[in-house]
């Protein structure tokens, strides 16, 4: 039998039917209550009671709540669990209406579009992606947005797989995607964060434009550089469209929109960015081990997110970072300075997210009273900043800055006359403001907190003004307040006496002051509430006006956060100045990985010298695993994106050519998931790089070719390395490090290449680190001393070692055996050996055979390595048994 609805659940379905795929939080007076199967979901994932609303019914309707005062705490645990939330609140007084109290969806919660601090990292931007793909005719577009801070951005390429790979670096909370779009086999860990929308509702052009001019405030896309880029012209209009139907209402914290220009950055994709581990591990995990926790010595929330902004577009061009590399060094000379500005900075919210919830009128008093906080030490600040500059010339940033200052005095003088010291978080219940600041509250918090002595006074007026000494006041629930005279009183009662009531001993009266009193008292608990709401709802439009004061100064703060936290660094890790110029040679001396330093300590890391020039841009570096090769190789990358910030770099002095890319090849894992296989990785990024390597890039490759067979490997990081010398006039800086022995031979043959080794000494059958790269090959591997380092028991230790001695053996008689053959008999006496090396051995043969004249007719020069072993191959197979 089927349960009647009532209205109030009519209502609901009807609600719910328009935002299927949202939890719906239903107001229903004190609580938000959820139903069917939101309810299920909502009390599995919250661990809240799952009950019934109508638990005698044959077809019972599950339900579930939470109070409406604790409610951003269980949106914050489903937000973080990607779950898309709707509000629906009463939006008529209760009291007040007639019937069904109307409702409505007043937001849609989703993992991008959150502001509130409990859901946020206080250093880390939460984007919201929207992504177009490309086409024969237009780029595709991808655009990004924090909508919790107002700032966005995008780019186009013709790639879309290069889209792809950015949104991956930006590791979004949520993406927008057109219906039908195929996720890249590499992105499929994505997937879970798409929401998929119609294209036309959301990704048409013509509606893109209009929400664009509309939001910006200009008439074409022109001003915005849009003009000629549609795909990322539709991608923001997905984004506003999106946001608008989200949150429903203005979005006028929405930043101006400027597409990102790579040509002014330098290039980190997101593979470089994860081998290098910036802002994670490889291992997945944050915090020690990263350059981000090296790094930051930022006190805002504000220079935190910058930072990161800068690490991930670190720029290209030398005067952008010979202005930040000056004024950091102006913090780093100045330690009081610098100490006097962290404590300041200390006391200063989130001075963006804060005028975004203030915006949207998502603010709580607490956001006011953050606000009020942030000021208090601007006039402080700027006397600290304007009498260092006045010591010395200053650093024209620095300059810039003081003449953009606003302290905010007027804002502050607002705040600190209107909120009371420690207001309530809730706005509906009074207790906000002080008393001074309106008049009309002053006399609604005069009745409220002091009614009960103005009735006393009254009473004491009348027992003194009508010599009724007797007189009492008192109240019930039928008259309220009343004057009582016993029946002794035998004199005259004051005419404006109206009596009410006549007991066996007395007679109760009223006067028109004491009931106009008692109306006064009745309703100035409610009216003190909707007063104090309206003024805290006039002074967030007040606060709003200055928003962009506010975020002049959250950007200025930001920017002095940033270089004091990099002096700060600079002076913590005894780094220097980088010599930063438009050259390609890269000399560091004494360099060191910051991450891997803060974890061994100074005293124990062996610093190491590099230098790539003209005459040796690609270093061949062997060594055994455990030696250090890794290590090296990045920090190099790492001391360029330093540097390329306007940082100081670990090192005792720098100079580096600027760089416009860094690719990086340092290790891959299966991924079975994707159906790539290690090497199958390998290559993928190996081609990358190879495609996209200018003569700018500096490239950090670890062990090419060893997913494969040895042979094949060999071939391969041939090839690549010989790819790479003969890029562009001189090739293109790389740092290649591998097990493939054999290669060190290059040296000899491609100009450019030379060999360095990560230094180790055997000492008593033991072999010892020395962590330093020196010149020249390694001469072997020590892969069974690793072995014994790392734990492997000692019988197996022990049984490789009989081996390797067996396998060398046999491979030292092979070597005389070949040698002991007329030279017409032997294969191709080296895998590199050249063309004339060969016809020099062939020539001396006594007997002519047909190998000699197929050596003879080769060249060399044009085949590949794979090539050339494939023919010896054939050979082998043709005359070994001759």
């Amino acid at each position: 039998m089927s349960t009647k609805l009532t209205p109030m659940m009519e209502q609901y379905l009807r609600i719910k039917d328009d935002y299927p795929d949202a939890l719906l939080f239903f107001r229903m007076g004190d609580f938000y209550e959820l139903f069917f199967q939101d309810a299920e979901l909502a009390a599995r994932e919250l661990q809240i009671a799952l009950t019934s609303r109508n638990p005698n019914d044959d077809n019972k309707v599950p339900m579930c709540g939470v109070p409406y005062h604790a409610l951003e705490e269980y949106l914050r645990q489903l937000l973080e669990k990607r779950f898309k939330i709707a509000i629906c609140d009463q939006i008529e007084d209760p009291r007040q209406a007639k019937g069904l109290v109307k409702r409505a969806v007043t937001r849609v919660l989703t993992p991008g579009t959150v502001v509130e601090d409990t859901s946020l990292q206080a250093k880390t931007n939460n984007y919201l992606c929207a992504l177009t793909s490309s086409s024969s005719r237009n780029e595709g577009g991808l655009a990004w947005i924090d909508f919790s801070t107002g700032h966005w951005s995008g780019l186009v390429s013709k790639h879309e797989q290069e889209l792809w790979q950015w949104m991956d670096k930006l590791n979004p909370s949520e993406i927008l995607c057109p219906e039908g779009m195929t996720v890249p086999a590499p992105f499929i860990h994505l997937k879970e964060r798409i929401s998929w929308l119609p294209f036309s509702a959301y990704f048409d052009l013509s509606r893109a434009t209009e929400s664009l001019c509309s939001v910006q405030g200009v008439t074409n896309l022109e001003p915005l550089d849009l003009e000629d880029k549609p795909g990322l012209a539709q991608a923001c209009g997905a984004l506003l469209i999106y946001l608008r139907q989200t949150q429903k209402q203005d979005l006028s914290h929405i930043k101006s929109f400027s597409p990102l220009n790579l040509s002014k950055h330098l290039i980190l994709d997101d593979v470089t960015e994860r081998n290098l581990e910036i802002f994670q591990r490889l291992d997945g995990g944050k915090g020690p081990g990263t350059l981000w926790h090296v790094l930051d010595f930022t006190k805002t929330p504000m220079g935190g997110r910058l930072l990161q902004a800068r690490l991930r577009h670190p720029w290209r061009e030398l005067k952008p970072i010979q202005a930040n590399q000056e004024t950091v060094a102006f913090f780093f000379a100045k330690d009081n300075l610098r100490k006097a500005i962290q404590t300041a900075l200390e006391t200063v919210y989130d001075l963006e997210r804060l005028s975004t919830r203030i915006a949207l009128n998502r603010c709580s008093p607490k956001d006011f009273m953050a606000l009020r906080t942030s000021l208090d030490h601007l006039p402080e600040l700027e006397r600290k900043l304007g009498e260092a500059a006045k010591e010395e010339e200053s650093p024209k940033e620095i300059l810039k800055v003081l003449k953009a200052w606003d302290n905010l005095e007027d804002l502050q003088a607002l705040l600190q006359k209107s909120l009371v010291g420690n207001p309530p978080t809730i706005i509906t219940e009074g207790g906000l403001f002080q008393s001074g600041y309106d008049d009309e509250l002053d006399e609604l918090l005069e009745l409220t907190e002091h009614g009960e002595g103005k009735l006393k006074d009254l009473l004491h007026s009348e027992q003194t003004g009508h010599d009724l000494p007797k007189l009492k006041l008192g109240f019930n629930r039928v008259f309220g307040y009343y004057f009582e005279l016993s029946k002794a009183h035998k004199g005259p009662v004051p005419e404006h006496f109206h009596r009410r009531q006549t007991l066996v001993n007395s007679e109760r009266y009223v006067t028109d002051e004491l009931k106009d009193l008692e109306e006064k008292l009745f309703s100035a608990s409610e009216r003190r509430k909707n007063l104090e709401y309206e003024l805290f709802q006039r002074l967030r439009e007040e606060v709003h006006g200055l928003q962009g004061r506010i975020i002049a100064m959250a950007d200025i703060l930001g920017r002095i956060d940033v270089w004091q936290g990099l002096a700060q660094a600079a002076s913590s890790r005894e780094w220097n100045r980088p010599e930063v110029h438009t050259g390609l040679d890269i000399h560091i001396q004494q360099g060191r990985h910051p991450a891997v330093e803060a974890s061994l300590g100074r005293a124990d890391y062996i610093p190491n010298d590099l230098s790539l020039t003209s005459q040796g841009n690609i270093l061949l570096i062997t060594g055994p695993n455990m030696a250090g090769k890794s290590t090296v190789l990045r920090q190099a990358a790492i001391i360029c994106i330093l540097a390329q910030i306007g940082s100081f770099v670990p090192a005792r002095s720098c100079s580096l050519g600027l760089a416009d890319r860094i690719f990086t090849r340092v290790g891959a894992s299966d991924n079975l998931s994707q159906g790539r296989s290690t090497f199958m990785v390998e290559m993928t990024e190996t081609a990358r790089i190879l495609r996209q390597a200018g003569k700018r890039s500096l490239i950090i490759l670890d062990e090419i070719g060893r997913g494969t067979s040895t042979y094949d490997g060999m071939a391969l990081a041939w090839a690549v390395i010989e790819n790479l010398a003969h890029k562009g006039e001189q090739g293109v800086r790389t740092l290649f490090a591998t097990h493939f022995h054999e290669l060190t031979e290059l040296e000899s043959s491609i100009p450019g290449i030379r060999n360095f080794n990560i230094a180790v000494k055997e000492w008593k059958g033991d072999v010892i680190f020395l962590r330093r790269m020196v010149p020249g090959p390694a001469d072997r591997s020590y892969g069974i001393e690793v072995a014994k380092l790392a734990g492997v028991p000692k019988p197996v230790i022990q049984r490789a070692r009989e081996l390797l001695s067996d396998l060398e053996r046999k491979s030292d008689n092979l070597h005389k055996k070949n040698s002991s053959r007329a030279p017409s008999q032997s294969l191709l006496p080296g895998l590199f050996q050249n063309r004339q090396e060969a016809e020099a051995a062939t020539s001396k043969a006594q007997e002519p055979h047909p190998l000699v004249q197929k050596l003879q007719d080769l060249e060399l020069e044009k085949m590949t390595p794979l090539e050339a072993m494939n023919l010896l191959q054939e050979w082998k197979n043709t005359w070994s048994d001759q």
